[in-house]
């Protein structure tokens, strides 16, 4: 177990330093953010004295040397609009990105392993065909489409949810969140609906396809045969072995969430981070855009690496097999 752990976190070290060097070449080698902080009628000299003051007059190599020396300290650089530590600024707006992809992760869980588990125990019945056509609805509507379409039933028609923003909040273990209020959970609900379509419909088919496979094998058909009850055969037999896929999928969507939640947070006018990051874009504020892609690289390779540690305990078969290897 130790040679596993050992292996998978030097892997997730190496791809943390990748990503860093090619998000730092990827936003620095593209366009001129002193063109958008400066006033157009500017003398040169004024020029001159904001590049400097950015950092942005020195080769590309060694702007990037000096933001790897600090990013090791934990300072990501400043940010060129608001003047302040960009990592402050994206760790402000984390809560509510994590609130809101969290929320999106229960729902698509909790009700796409159930009615993925349905579909699969029932395959040619009407509600195993009905839940199959909704999935294919989740995966093919646009997302920021059916955010629209939730505005337009839920909040201009119907008039029971409101269309944006977060609502009230309140503290919680040192943090601002919005789900333990009623006007904050009200305006919780769309935005999760929202994010939680996709990932629900992707588990709703991971389930039943699993569910179909493992109803196949002779220790179903025996537990059958002994005389258990249809509920023990799917709770004891069927959902534990279909869940060490459905675990990878779960942690892996959780961190697709959290970078993919920016269309969400537009549409809605969530405070998160993907609507920072999309301002940031508009106003060529690197240190921002940075701090917010190598956060979202370390929340993701994080939540990689327990993943495999949970699959590992789930499955001795794979930390055996890495130690062979």
């Amino acid at each position: 177990m130790i040679v596993y752990l050992v292996r998978r976190a030097g892997q997730s070290v190496l791809a943390v330093v990748a990503m860093a060097v090619l998000v730092f070449l990827g936003v620095y080698a593209i366009g001129n953010p002193v063109d958008v902080l400066i006033n157009p009628e500017a003398t040169q000299a004024q020029i001159a004295a904001t590049t400097q003051r950015l950092g942005l007059d020195k080769p590309l190599w060694q702007q990037f040397g000096i933001f790897l020396g600090n990013a090791i300290h934990g300072d990501l650089g400043t940010s060129f609009v608001y003047g302040r530590p960009a990592l402050d600024i994206i760790l402000e707006r984390l809560p509510a990105t994590m609130e809101l992809a969290v929320v999106a992760l229960i729902l698509s869980v909790g009700l796409g392993v159930p009615l993925g588990v349905w579909a699969g125990l029932r395959p040619h019945g009407l509600a195993g065909k009905t839940i199959m056509g909704g999935s294919i609805l989740g995966f093919s509507l646009p997302n920021f489409w059916q955010g629209m379409l939730l505005i337009l039933v839920f909040a201009v028609l119907l008039g029971w949810l409101p269309a944006g923003g977060r609502g009230q909040t309140t503290e919680f273990m040192g943090l601002e969140v919005s789900f333990l209020t009623l006007d904050g959970l009200s305006h919780l609900i769309l935005p999760a609906i929202n994010l939680a379509l996709f990932k629900m419909s992707l588990i709703i088919r991971l389930a039943r396809a699993n569910t179909r496979e493992v109803c196949l094998q002779d220790y179903v058909k025996f537990a059958r045969a002994k005389g258990l009850s249809g509920r023990r055969v799917v709770m004891v037999h069927v959902l534990k072995n279909i869940m060490i896929p459905v675990v990878t999928i779960i942690g892996l969507e959780l961190g697709s969430m959290v970078a993919f939640a920016i269309v969400t947070e537009t549409v809605f006018a969530w405070p998160g981070m993907g609507k920072l990051l999309i301002d940031s874009i508009n106003l060529l504020d690197r240190p921002v855009i940075v701090a917010y892609l190598m956060l979202t690289v370390l929340i993701i390779v994080t939540i990689n690496f327990l993943v495999d540690v949970i699959y590992s305990l789930l499955d001795p078969r794979i930390r055996l097999s890495e130690m062979k290897g």
